[in-house]
């Protein structure tokens, strides 16, 4: 690991300890060099899925895409930030558990449409005309009844 100050590529580990999700481990460093301190973050390292798409074009599975959906979809909604990564770390969870080095881009939508649906109905609707497809009013008042069923 090379120091962000100088560059020195030699550093001790001061203070080492689980992030508060238990998902990675956080190192405070100093620089054998010019003694300054940062911190580095330690993940372990995942299989990578791909997303097969609906046209069967298939692509890596982009965590910020994830999370710009789950942007749009919660503008101007009491939603933070931070929950919106608690969801895609979720999501992230929930796929890499179904043991599947593929999943399908329906299927990814499907696990956000159902973190939303708990959270907020606005930003579901808004998630779902998107992802769904919403051609016309009557599929969006479908969505809408069906919302309505769940409660």
């Amino acid at each position: 690991m090379n120091c962000p100050y100088c560059g020195f590529s030699e550093s001790k580990v001061i203070d080492s300890r689980p992030t508060e999700d238990g998902t990675s481990i956080r190192r405070r460093r100093e620089c054998l060099k010019c003694q300054r301190r940062f911190t580095t973050y330690e993940k372990l390292e995942t299989i990578s899925l791909i997303v097969v798409k609906q046209d069967n074009s298939r692509q890596p599975y982009d965590r910020e895409k994830v999370l710009r959906g789950l942007i749009r979809a919660c503008e101007k909604r009491p939603i933070t930030y931070t929950q919106m990564e608690k969801i895609v770390d979720e999501i992230e969870s929930e796929l890499y558990q179904m043991m599947s080095r593929e999943i399908t881009s329906t299927e990814i939508g499907e696990h956000v449409m159902s973190h939303l649906k708990a959270i907020d109905e606005v930003a579901y609707v808004r998630f779902a005309s998107v992802h769904k497809r919403f051609s016309d009013i009557n599929t969006f008042m479908a969505a809408l009844q069906e919302l309505l069923e769940d409660k």
